[in-house]
C-alpha cells in the first residue's frame, strides 16, 4: 500500500505527499493570521470516548510519547497535529547541542516538533512538547477542567512517519467530575460536532473492543453528522483485552455497524506500560506479533495495526484531498471576492482631506435624496414602492379616499337643518329656500376638512423621515456614526421648519373654501334646479291622455282652483310641523291663555310637507358645493405640499447641510469612524490576507 500511494500524483505534477502539505499550509495560513478558517479543510478528525484509547492511537501513530495523560478530560483544547515524513540525515548537522540535557531518551536530530505559536523553534525532546501543550492549554482555559474549542497546532516532522493531518479533540464524558463545569458533555459534544458536521472531514472514530460497539460514543456522534458511514473509519483498541474466545472479525467483515472506509483493529499500550516507560517500537512490535499469532486475525494480519492504520488514513486523505480540491479552489476564490468587496465598501483606514470629504458626502446625499423622490433610483425595487411613489399614494390614495369619506350629513340631521331653517329667517317665516342656512351648513363641514388635510401633510413627512433612515442605512454612513446622526438631526430639524409653512398653506387653502361660498361655479346646482328635482321627486307629472280615436293628446282640464278657507276652530292649524309639537297636547282654554314660551324651543314633531321640501333642497345645494370643494381640496392640498415641503426640501437640501455641517472645527468628529468599521475592516484585512496566500497556495496545482 505505501508503494501504491508513493506512485499517484496529481494533475498539476505535485505528489499526494504533496497533496497533504499543501493542505497543511492552508490551515498554517489561517491560524497564523487568528481569523476563523472560512474554507471546509480535508482533515482527519479523532472523536471517542476519554477511556476509549485515543492518546496511545495517535502516539502509536507518531512512534513517540508526547500527549498529556491524566486522570479526568487532559486534552481540553483541539490538537491539529499535522505529521510530515522526512528523509533521515546522516549527520547531526550540529545539532548535537539542541539534544544536550535531553530528558527524552528517544531524542534525535532526524525527529522534531515545532508549534504555530511558537514559530521557528524545534522541540528535539518530545516530553518538553507534552508540557508546551499543557502550558499552552492553561494559558487558554486556566488549571480547571474547561475547554477551549481554540486549536493547538503541532507539526512533527519524522522519517517514521506518513503524511497525515490528525485534529485531536477531547474525549466525550457523561458526568462532570470534581471542577468541572456542569454541562461539560453538552460543549464537548459541541465542539465535536462542529468539526465531524463539515462534508470534508474524515472521521476516525475510537472505540474499545471490549465494550458493546452499539455504546460506542464516538460511533454514535459520528452517524449523526455520516448516517451512511460514507466518511467515518473505526479504529478498534484494547482488541488484546477482549475476553477469551471473542475477537472483532464480524465487526471487521461490516456485519455490526458498516462503515465505507471498515476498521482496523490496533494494540496499545496498557497503563501499566505506560507507567513503566515501555517504548513504543516495542509496543509496535508486541502489536504485530500479537495480530500475527491470534487465530482469529493471523490470517488478515496485514490489515491490522497501527502501522497499516497509518498507511490506510494517509491513502484516505491524500485521495479525499484530491477530491475536493476542486471544490476548495472555488470556495477560496469566491471568499476572497467576497471579502474584497466589503473591504472596498468599508473604505481605507487613512483618510485624505476631511473637508472634501463631507463636501462629497453631503453631494452625494443630496443627490440620492433627489433621485429617491423623483423615481429615477438604480436599485428600484420590484417588490414594494419606495420613495415618491410611496408619497404619490398618500396623496392618490389615503387622502383622497379619506377626503370623500367625509359625510356632510353623518353630523347634521334633517331636523337640525330644519331648525337653522327656521332660525335663519328672523322674525318673518321664509318665502324661499333660506341662502343663509345652506351657507352656514356648507362652512361648517368646510373646516372638517381641515384635519384630514393636515394628516395628510404629516403622513408625507413621515414618508420623508423613512427615504432619510432608508438612505443613512448604507454602509457610508454606518462607517461614520457621528457624521451620520448630524445629518440625521439637520435633516429632521430641516423637515420640521418646512412643515411650518407648509400647515399654514393647507389651512389656508381651508379657510379660503369656507371664507367664501361661490354659488356662481359653474359645476353648482343652483336653487331653481334644486326646486324642480324635488318637485318631481314629490309631484311626478301625470302621463299624458290620448284620444283613442284620433290618437291625439287630450288636453288637460285645469282642476278648478279652490277657495281660500279659514280652518275651522275645531281643526288643528298647526298641521305637524316645527310648532305642532308645542300646541298639539294643549286644549282650547290653555290656548286661549296665550302661556309664554318655555326658555328652551326645540323641535320635536315631524317635519310637514313643506319643511321636508326645503330640507331636501337645501341637502341637494349642501352635496353638490360640498362635492365641488372635495374636488378642489383633493387638487391643491398635495400642490401646497410639494411646494412647501417635497420641493423645497429637494432644492434647499444640499444648502442646509452645508451650513450646519460645513465648519472646519466639526470635521474631524464627523469622520471618526465606528469602532465597528474598525474591527470589520481589520477581519476582512487579515481575512483578504489570508485568502490571498491560500490562493496562491492552490494555484501551484492546475
Amino acid at each position: 500500500m505505501t508503494s501504491d500511494s508513493a506512485t499517484l500524483s496529481t494533475p498539476g505534477g505535485i505528489s499526494d505527499p504533496g497533496l497533504i502539505k499543501l493542505v497543511n499550509k492552508l490551515q498554517d495560513v489561517f491560524t497564523t493570521v487568528g481569523v476563523t478558517n472560512p474554507i471546509d479543510l480535508p482533515q482527519i478528525v479523532v472523536v471517542g470516548s476519554q477511556s476509549s484509547g485515543k492518546s496511545s492511537v495517535l502516539e502509536n501513530i507518531v512512534g513517540r510519547d508526547f500527549l498529556p495523560r491524566g486522570s479526568g478530560i487532559v486534552t481540553r483544547r483541539p490538537l491539529v497535529l499535522q505529521l510530515i515524513n522526512r528523509s533521515a540525515t546522516s549527520e547531526s548537522n550540529g545539532f548535537d547541542k539542541e539534544l544536550e540535557g535531553s530528558t527524552d531518551k528517544a531524542a534525535n536530530t532526524d525527529e522534531w516538533g515545532e508549534f504555530l505559536h511558537i514559530p521557528g523553534q524545534k522541540f528535539y525532546d518530545f516530553n518538553k512538547i507534552r508540557d508546551e501543550i499543557s502550558r499552552e492549554t492553561e494559558a487558554k482555559v486556566g488549571r480547571n477542567a474547561g475547554i477551549s474549542p481554540a486549536p493547538i497546532n503541532l507539526r512533527i516532522y519524522s522519517p517514521n512517519v506518513l503524511n497525515l493531518t490528525l485534529v485531536d479533540l477531547p474525549g466525550l464524558t457523561r458526568v462532570p467530575v470534581g471542577d468541572q463545569p456542569r454541562d461539560i458533555e453538552r460543549q464537548i459534544r459541541d465542539m465535536i460536532l462542529k468539526y465531524i458536521q463539515k462534508s470534508n472531514a474524515i472521521i476516525l472514530a475510537v472505540t474499545a473492543a471490549n465494550v458493546d460497539l452499539a455504546n460506542s460514543d464516538g460511533l454514535k456522534l459520528a452517524r449523526e453528522v455520516d448516517p451512511e458511514g460514507q466518511r467515518t473509519i473505526g479504529v478498534l483498541t484494547k482488541v488484546d483485552l477482549m475476553d477469551e474466545g471473542t475477537d472483532v472479525v464480524d465487526i471487521l467483515a461490516g456485519r455490526i455497524i458498516p462503515l465505507r472506509l471498515g476498521y482496523v483493529p490496533v494494540v496499545n499500550r496498557g497503563q501499566r506500560d505506560i507507567d513503566n516507560k515501555k517504548p513504543i517500537n516495542a509496543a509496535l512490535d508486541a502489536e504485530k506479533a500479537f495480530f500475527d499469532n491470534h487465530k482469529a486475525y493471523r490470517n488478515k494480519s496485514s490489515y491490522c495495526g497501527t502501522p497499516y492504520l497509518a498507511r490506510k488514513l494517509n491513502l484516505i486523505l491524500m485521495m479525499h484531498i484530491k477530491q475536493t480540491l476542486p471544490e476548495i479552489k472555488g470556495r477560496i476564490s469566491s471568499s476572497l471576492q467576497k471579502y474584497t468587496q466589503e473591504l472596498e465598501s468599508l473604505g481605507p483606514s487613512m483618510l485624505g482631506n476631511s473637508a472634501n470629504i463631507v463636501l462629497n458626502i453631503i453631494t452625494e446625499f443630496t443627490n440620492e435624496w433627489r433621485t429617491v423622490l423623483d423615481g429615477n433610483n438604480t436599485e428600484l425595487s420590484s417588490t414594494e414602492l419606495s420613495g415618491g411613489a410611496r408619497i404619490s399614494f398618500v396623496f392618490h390614495e389615503l387622502y383622497s379616499n379619506g377626503v370623500k369619506a367625509v359625510d356632510p350629513f353623518d353630523q347634521v340631521k334633517d331636523v337640525d337643518i330644519r331648525t337653522i331653517l327656521y332660525n335663519s329667517s328672523g322674525s318673518s317665516p321664509a318665502l324661499f329656500v333660506g341662502t343663509t342656512a345652506f351657507e352656514l351648513i356648507v362652512k361648517q363641514q368646510i373646516k372638517r376638512l381641515e384635519e384630514p388635510s393636515l394628516k395628510c401633510a404629516s403622513l408625507v413627512y413621515d414618508e420623508l423621515v423613512r427615504i432619510l433612515t432608508q438612505l443613512l442605512s448604507k454602509q457610508l454612513y454606518r462607517r461614520y456614526p457621528g457624521l451620520k446622526e448630524k445629518i440625521h438631526a439637520v435633516v429632521i430639524s430641516f423637515f420640521k421648519k418646512a412643515m411650518e409653512p407648509t400647515n399654514k398653506l393647507v389651512r389656508d387653502l381651508v379657510a379660503m373654501e369656507a371664507c367664501y361660498v361661490n354659488t356662481g361655479h359653474p359645476d353648482f346646482l343652483n336653487g331653481h334646479r334644486a326646486m324642480a328635482i324635488v318637485n318631481e321627486k314629490h309631484n311626478p307629472s301625470r302621463p299624458v291622455q290620448v284620444d283613442p280615436k284620433t290618437g291625439k293628446p287630450l288636453a288637460n282640464t285645469p282642476a278648478r282652483a279652490a277657495s281660500p278657507t279659514l280652518v275651522a276652530s275645531g281643526e288643528d292649524s298647526s298641521n305637524g310641523g316645527f310648532f305642532g309639537s308645542f300646541f298639539a297636547a294643549k286644549n282650547k282654554k290653555k290656548a286661549a291663555a296665550m302661556e309664554p314660551p318655555p326658555p328652551t324651543l326645540k323641535a320635536s314633531g315631524t317635519l310637514s310637507e313643506r319643511e321636508g321640501i326645503e330640507v331636501e333642497v337645501i341637502k341637494l345645494l349642501i352635496s353638490s358645493y360640498f362635492n365641488i370643494v372635495k374636488r378642489t381640496m383633493i387638487d391643491m392640498v398635495p400642490k401646497a405640499i410639494m411646494l412647501n415641503l417635497v420641493s423645497f426640501t429637494k432644492d434647499e437640501m444640499q444648502k442646509e447641510l452645508l451650513e450646519n455641517m460645513y465648519r472646519q472645527s466639526e470635521l474631524d468628529d464627523l469622520l471618526k469612524e465606528s469602532d465597528y468599521t474598525i474591527r470589520r475592516r481589520n477581519e476582512c484585512q487579515k481575512m483578504v490576507e489570508s485568502l490571498s496566500r491560500a490562493n496562491e497556495i492552490v494555484s501551484q496545482v492546475q
